[in-house]
């Protein structure tokens, strides 16, 4: 039984190689490549390309930039050029002025608003200031900074009075 099974797949093994064999083998002629020639918009795409590249070519910079560059967030005065000096005749320098005294800046201080509340006798207001990286809440009376002191606040208006030089100074609402 094992020599007529073993028989039968070489037969069938055979023929199937044959069959393969001959399928891959066929007497079929390949017909040759036609070549056509390039269409007109073809060779007009290519010449485009062409120039596309000279030009790029043609753009790129051919000098190098001078090292150091200039720095545009540099500011520098530029010397004025030599000029000879006439004879030094023996005038005498004038005097300095004196520097006046420079008043020291106010402190930025905002009315940022104004709160109210009625009471018996008017309306009872708040007024929040924002200055020195600080928010005040103050009423009359009240320091804002160890400079101002509320004098009075009305609807859209502040007035401080500076205890340094007696001054007043009056924010309003924007």
């Amino acid at each position: 039984m094992h020599m007529k099974r073993t028989a039968t797949i070489v037969v069938v093994g055979a023929a199937l190689l044959a069959w393969l064999a001959g399928a891959a083998t066929s007497n079929h002629q390949i017909p040759p490549v036609v070549v056509t020639p390039p269409a007109s918009i073809e060779v007009r795409g290519a010449e485009l390309a062409s120039e596309i590249a000279r030009l790029q070519e043609r753009l790129r910079p051919s000098a190098t930039p001078r090292q150091p560059g200039r720095n545009l967030f540099a500011f520098r005065a530029i010397a004025a050029p030599a000029v000879p000096l006439a004879p030094v005749s023996a005038m005498p320098a004038p005097a300095p002025a004196e520097a006046l005294p420079v008043a020291p800046a106010l402190p930025p201080l905002k009315l940022a608003g104004i709160a109210e509340d009625p009471g018996p006798e008017g309306p009872w207001r708040t007024a929040i200031i924002s200055g020195a990286g600080q928010l005040y809440m103050a009423n009359e009376g009240d320091n804002v900074t160890p400079r101002y002191r509320v004098v009075k606040i009305s609807e859209d208006v502040v007035e401080l009075l500076d205890l340094v030089d007696g001054t007043t100074r009056s924010l309003a609402l924007r």
